[in-house]
């Protein structure tokens, strides 16, 4: 009982059921622990985040050109969803430093920095679930039999499944303790912020771990590896594994934030402002020009309409497509959104297998 009180006490709370609030204070109510980045100022908040929002901007404009481009390619054209993604992505983390922006013109503005804070928090996931989709194709490629089995099919449906749901419940309690004084109910929803903030570093790191199992275990299966799209599947695997790295320290980093809760007024070192900018932005700006430099546009993409091995490659023709034009729908997802349509000239993915 001891230490619970002095927890609620760290937190900013008194030991009843009620926290402490300023008089006349009406909701939504600040947060009683400093938080990543702390309240943002004119200095040096405001320049920084112009800067970001420059090398945003010219991410979403790559992304967005290059998938237009290989749209309108005649021959050869296709849709590689994966690129608009990252021009919404970095189109959210435009919304965020604007916000922020906004933020620091009116710091004492509870309504604003709840934007600020709920979407850069929310907007990240977007580069896990690409993650885990280009990861998939990678594992179909180094071990058909085995990436393309109905288990981890549904393992794969399942995992993004708990992902959204997780997003749903950061928003839902991220907001609600912004809106209560209930300590008891603050401490609910921090228990699952907890949760949320682990499970995301733990989905960050995924792809890298899967990635490099399948790279080190043989494939032993009736099934050959099979290339797809430009380059050897060990380039997209490496891609893959560095991205994931540097994804999962930001999430880990965020994670170990709110373990260590401390009063709003004794702010640490990792509350700092270059820290919340260096393991939120800048670690994604690292992930979103990587993808552009090494056109991941052209490495990733495959046939549509893929639905077993020997599709990728081209070993086995699919099912109501021709040799000019193929649908890719991420094969063996059941319909998923996610989808490019391929009409491939003289891709390795097509017409051999990339080097492995």
């Amino acid at each position: 009982m001891h230490q619970n009180g002095i927890a609620t006490r760290q937190l900013g709370f008194p030991n009843n059921h009620q926290a402490a609030s300023p008089p006349g204070s009406k909701p939504p109510y600040s947060a009683p622990t400093a938080s990543l980045g702390g309240v943002p100022s004119h200095l040096p908040d405001i320049p920084i985040s112009a800067v970001l929002i420059g090398l945003f901007a010219c991410s979403a404009a790559t992304h967005l050109f290059f998938f237009q481009r290989n749209l309108r390619r005649r021959p050869g054209g296709y849709k590689f969803i994966f690129s608009f993604l990252l021009f919404v992505f970095s189109c959210t983390r435009i919304a965020a430093l604007s916000l922020r922006v906004k933020w620091a013109t009116v710091p004492t503005d509870a309504n604003i920095a709840l934007a600020a804070t709920v979407l850069t928090s929310a907007g990240v996931l977007i580069l896990f679930i690409v993650n885990l989709v280009l990861a998939r194709r990678v594992i179909r490629g180094l071990h058909p039999r085995f990436g393309w089995s109905k288990g981890v099919d549904w393992g794969f449906k399942g995992l993004i499944v708990t992902v959204v749901g997780t997003l749903i419940m950061v928003v839902v309690c991220s907001v609600h303790s912004m809106f209560t004084l209930d300590a008891v109910a603050r401490g609910r929803e921090r228990n699952v912020l907890l949760f949320a903030g682990v499970y995301m570093a733990v989905v960050a790191f995924l792809p890298a771990v899967t990635v490099t199992v399948a790279k080190l275990v043989p494939n032993t299966g009736p099934h050959p590896s099979e290339g797809f799209g430009k380059g050897a599947l060990t380039t997209k695997a490496a891609l893959l594994v560095f991205t994931s790295l540097f994804l999962t320290l930001g999430a880990g980093f965020r994670a170990g934030v709110n373990f260590a809760p401390t009063p709003k007024d004794q702010p640490q070192w990792y509350h700092s402002k270059p820290a919340f900018y260096c393991f939120n932005f800048a670690i994604e700006l690292l992930v979103v020009y990587t993808y552009a430099i090494f056109r991941f546009d052209q490495r990733f993409h495959v046939p549509v309409g893929s639905s077993e091995p020997g599709h990728y490659s081209g070993a086995r023709q699919i099912k109501g497509q021709d040799a000019q034009e193929l649908d890719d729908r991420d094969a063996g997802s059941g319909g998923s959104a996610i989808t490019e349509d391929l009409r491939e000239k003289d891709g390795v993915g097509r017409h051999g297998r990339s080097a492995v």
